[in-house]
């Protein structure tokens, strides 16, 4: 490694949970990934190894007290690896990230001052851009109204559909012998806009149950799908972070 690059960012968080959390939502779907490490953001945009979902997430250097990145860096990191060290960060720990000589060190200062090093590896993926998707409506609701509804759905089905009318949204599912749907009213907690139709479509409980896990960071969600289309969830703060989902849909015969 160039003598110019050994220090080539560090950057200490005093609270450590808005990392822990997005990594470890993005853990449940991702493995080994190329992170963007730049001047004023740190970003990932990947595919699952499946290529039915994609994950974009960014965190601004506005949440660190500490941001100090000499050049843009690309670093291939095994996100399962990532997050359990970051498991092990208490929530009154200083967390420092510095990258030497081809590993990353992760300092977390506290009670006690321990240290990991976690090594740089070659992730074979071609760069992922975020696809341009146009979308006829929106709907922003309470992230847990629709983490309990998919986890009422995947009692009786692998799949679950999504339907939004202008003054509602359902989300329900069919098994064998059971089915689920449940209704979330238009009101001053789920805005729906730019509809006036009825849209439906269907998408993987197991992948859904995976990204409402973006809870842990909002309580605002933002969904947007159309017919036979994929789905795309927001979840975001402005001036901190954005941590989105892609999903491809079910159709007939999946």
């Amino acid at each position: 490694m160039e003598a110019e690059t050994i220090k080539a960012f560090r950057m200490t968080l005093a609270e450590p949970k808005l990392l822990k959390d997005s990594i470890a939502i993005a853990s449940e779907l991702l493995q080994e990934v190329n992170l963007k490490v730049k001047p004023d953001s740190i970003e990932l945009v990947a595919m699952d190894p499946a290529n039915v979902a994609m994950v974009v997430l960014k965190l601004h250097s506005s949440i660190f007290t500490e941001y100090n990145v000499a050049t843009e860096m690309t670093l291939g990191l095994n996100l399962s690896n990532l997050k359990q060290i970051l498991k092990r960060s208490g929530a009154n720990d200083i967390l420092t990230l510095e990258f030497e000589e081809n590993m990353v060190n992760i300092r977390l200062r506290g009670a006690t001052d321990r240290t990991f090093k976690m090594p740089i590896i070659e992730v074979e993926e071609k760069e992922q851009k975020v696809p341009q998707l146009n979308f006829p409506f929106k709907v922003v609701t309470n992230s847990i109204l629709i983490s309990e509804a998919i986890a009422d759905v995947s009692i009786v089905s692998e799949a679950t559909t999504f339907t939004v009318e202008p003054n509602k949204l359902l989300i329900s599912g069919q098994g064998d012998t059971s089915n689920a749907i449940i209704e979330i009213p238009a009101d001053e907690n789920t805005k729906i806009t730019g509809t006036a139709n009825k849209i439906s479509s269907k998408y993987s409980i197991e992948y859904l149950q995976k990204m409402v896990g973006g809870a842990k960071l909002s309580e605002i969600m933002t969904l947007q799908f159309n017919k036979d289309y994929p789905l795309r969830i927001d979840f975001a703060e402005q001036g901190k972070y954005e941590l989105s989902f892609i999903l491809a849909p079910r159709v007939e015969g999946d």
